[in-house]
């Protein structure tokens, strides 16, 4: 039995090694629905307990769920549905100190399909505006604009993550680097750029998760940089823009070893 998850375990590495150009960045359907299932945990090759849990949302590939235990990355867990089942493994878990403390997503291995196929199938993808009192479906004051910093209603924070761009409605698509991102809008460079009043759909990856929304193409400038209004957000990623921006406002440690070599640079030349 170990030998056999060992070798669930390898091919679910080879897989997600394989995809990993598309993960997290991919512009795939996923569909914020509660399922109930169950979920048998698997710990040295044998069955350790089950649980009762409900899905946050769905995708072709897996799932993001809720678990009272302990979930690390690379966990084995059979998620059972009526009587369909997959073997999953744990390829994300939220931080045990943030707001979505307990989650974590899995994905199907060994080609196994995964328990919700007629749901996805079924239903699309539901949005939600971003800012839900915006009077009239009038634009929001754009947090990416040059200039006007002072305008800005919303704080921007520097980040380093990954952006998949589509154009809606038609077939431009861009990969780019994520620069800097707010509750409104971002900052993406990629070597091409739409046109500005672009109408676009935008998977961001940042602090370990992906969040879609939907927007359009504010700016361009002459670094190949384009500022982005966000108008719409996929259901259920709003938990996860919020805790992606809570982390960004969190000093890095490393911030700090920097300051204390500067305090200690500058103590060194009063002396």
């Amino acid at each position: 039995m170990y030998c056999y998850v060992e070798q669930v375990r390898a091919e679910a590495t080879q897989t997600r090694q394989e995809i990993a150009p598309l993960d997290g960045a991919t512009v795939e359907k996923l569909i914020h629905l509660a399922l109930p299932v169950r979920l048998i945990h698997m710990q040295n090759g044998e069955r350790d307990g089950t649980e009762l849990a409900c899905t946050y949302d769905i995708h072709p590939r897996g799932a993001r769920l809720l678990s009272t235990r302990d979930m690390k990355i690379g966990d084995l867990v059979t998620v059972e549905r009526g009587r369909l089942k997959s073997i999953c493994q744990v390829v994300w878990t939220a931080d045990p100190n943030s707001v979505l403390r307990g989650q974590f997503t899995v994905e199907c291995v060994e080609g196994s399909k995964v328990p919700w196929e007629d749901e996805l199938r079924q239903k699309q993808e539901q949005y939600l505006p971003v800012i839900a009192d915006r009077p009239n479906g009038r634009p929001a004051m754009n947090a990416f604009r040059r200039g006007e910093q002072n305008r800005r209603r919303r704080p921007r924070y520097t980040v380093e993550g990954g952006a998949d761009v589509a154009e809606i409605g038609g077939k431009s698509r861009v990969e780019g680097r994520l620069e800097q991102v707010s509750e409104y809008g971002c900052l993406i460079t990629a070597v091409e750029l739409l046109t500005p009043g672009t109408a676009l759909r935008l998977v961001l990856n940042m602090c370990d998760v992906s969040v879609a929304l939907r927007g359009h193409v504010r700016y361009t400038a002459a670094n190949r940089a384009m500022g982005v209004e966000f108008q719409e957000i996929r259901q259920g990623d709003r938990p996860l823009l919020d805790y992606a921006l809570n982390r960004l406002k969190k000093p890095r440690i490393e911030d700090f070893a920097d300051l204390e070599v500067i305090t200690e640079l500058v103590g060194a030349l009063a002396q």
